[in-house]
C-alpha cells in the first residue's frame, strides 16, 4: 500500500482515478489546486472545488486544497502574456503541467510525505532499461502525452496514471456506477484561466492591441487586424474578411511591418511545410533521439507523422515526408517513437 496524493479539478477523470486507487487499496487523499484568482466569475474554481469536496466524501477520502496562484503567475501566465506580445502563439498548458501539477504540486506532495502523486491525465509510464518513459494512452482519441512532454523521468518516477489503460467512455461507466456526481460533466476545453469568456476581451486587460493591415502574399489589401497577438496561424474564424470564393486562413504574420498575411483555401500551399524547427528543447530521459522510427506532430489534435531530425547546437529540425499544415510559433513539436513521446521543443 501507497500513499499517494490525487490531484483533482473537479472533473470526471480525476475522480475516476482517485477512486480506482482507493480501491486498490492505497492510503489516497485528494488535493485540490487553485491555479488562478477568481476575480470576475469567469473561472470555474469555486464549482469545482464543491464538486471535488461531494467527490471525495463519497470515496471517504480526505481532502485538502492548496493555492499556487501565485506560482502559477510567474512560471505559466507572465510565460503565456510574454510570447503572445512577441506574436507567438503559447500553449499554456503544457508548461503548467511541468511547473505547476509536476513541480509545485508534486514538491507539495512529497513534503506531506506521499510516495506517489497521480493525475487523471490519459497516458502510461512504462519502463524501458530501467528507466521511467511516458507513452501514449490506450484511448488514442483522448492521449494527452503531447501536453507532458516537458517531463523529466524523475517526475516520472513519483507519477501514477490510473486512466492510461481506460477508454473515456469506461471511465465515465466507472463513475456513474459509483453514483460520482461528476460522471456526466462536460469536459474542460481550452485555456484554464480564460474560461468562457471571449479570449480577445481577457488578452486585452493585460497586452495592447495595435491594428493593422490584412493583406493577401501579393500585398492586396483585403481588411484590418485588431492586433496581431489576437491571431494565430491556420485561423479562419473572426478575420472580417467577406467576399467570393474559398475562406480565408491566417497564413503569417509581418512583425515588423505590422501585417496579417492570409490566403483562400485550407490547401493553400502557404499553410503547408515539410520543416518544422524548435528551441528550447526538452527530452524526458535526457538521451538524444534515436535515428530511426522517429515521427512528430506540430498540434495536439493531429496524428504525428515520420520525420528525419537535424539538430543545430540547441535547436532541432525536423524534416517531414508529408507536409504538415499551419506549423505555428509558439506552439510545440513532439517526437515519438512508436508509443514512447521523447520529449520536444517551442516551434520557431
Amino acid at each position: 500500500m501507497a500513499r499517494i496524493i490525487v490531484g483533482m479539478s473537479g472533473g470526471v477523470d480525476s475522480s475516476v482515478a482517485a477512486m480506482i486507487l482507493k480501491e486498490q487499496g492505497h492510503e489516497v487523499t485528494g488535493l485540490f489546486m487553485k491555479n488562478w484568482e477568481d476575480d470576475d466569475g469567469y473561472c470555474p474554481a469555486k464549482q469545482d472545488f464543491l464538486d471535488v469536496a461531494a467527490v471525495t466524501d463519497k470515496l471517504g477520502i480526505d481532502l485538502e486544497a492548496v493555492d499556487f496562484s501565485v506560482e502559477y503567475r510567474d512560471r505559466v501566465f507572465s510565460y503565456f502574456l510574454k510570447e503572445y506580445s512577441s506574436g507567438r502563439t503559447p500553449n499554456p498548458d503544457i508548461l503548467c503541467n511541468s511547473e505547476i501539477k509536476f513541480k509545485a504540486f508534486l514538491d507539495h506532495a512529497l513534503n506531506l510525505g506521499a510516495d506517489f502523486i497521480a493525475t487523471g491525465h490519459y497516458a502510461k509510464i512504462e519502463r524501458s532499461n530501467g528507466k521511467p518513459v511516458l507513452c501514449r494512452a490506450n484511448d488514442k482519441s483522448k492521449d494527452q502525452s503531447y501536453f507532458l512532454y516537458r517531463l523529466k523521468d524523475w517526475q516520472l518516477e513519483k507519477t501514477l496514471f490510473p486512466l492510461g489503460d481506460l477508454k473515456k467512455t469506461k471511465v465515465r461507466e466507472l463513475a456513474r456506477n459509483a453514483g460520482l456526481l461528476v460522471h456526466d460533466k462536460k469536459d474542460s476545453t481550452g485555456i484554464c484561466f480564460i474560461g468562457e469568456r471571449p479570449f480577445r476581451a481577457f488578452l486585452s486587460k493585460y497586452l495592447k492591441g495595435k491594428p493593422g493591415k490584412i493583406q493577401t502574399p501579393e500585398g492586396r489589401i483585403v481588411g484590418e487586424h485588431e492586433g496581431l497577438m489576437f491571431y494565430t496561424l491556420g485561423q479562419r474564424q473572426g478575420l472580417g474578411i467577406g467576399g467570393p470564393g474559398e475562406p480565408w486562413f491566417v497564413a503569417g504574420k509581418d512583425l515588423e511591418n505590422n501585417i496579417l498575411i492570409v490566403v483562400q483555401g485550407r490547401e493553400h500551399p502557404l499553410l503547408k511545410n515539410k520543416t518544422a524547427r524548435a528551441s528550447d528543447l526538452s527530452f524526458i530521459n535526457n538521451s538524444p533521439l534515436p535515428e530511426s522510427r522517429i515521427s512528430a506532430k506540430t498540434r495536439y489534435r493531429q496524428a504525428d507523422a515520420p520525420c528525419f531530425i537535424t539538430c543545430f547546437g540547441d535547436e532541432i529540425e525536423a524534416c517531414f515526408q508529408t507536409p504538415q499544415w499551419a506549423i505555428t510559433p509558439g506552439q510545440s513539436l513532439v517526437f515519438y517513437n512508436g508509443d514512447i513521446c521523447l520529449g520536444g521543443g517551442i516551434l520557431i
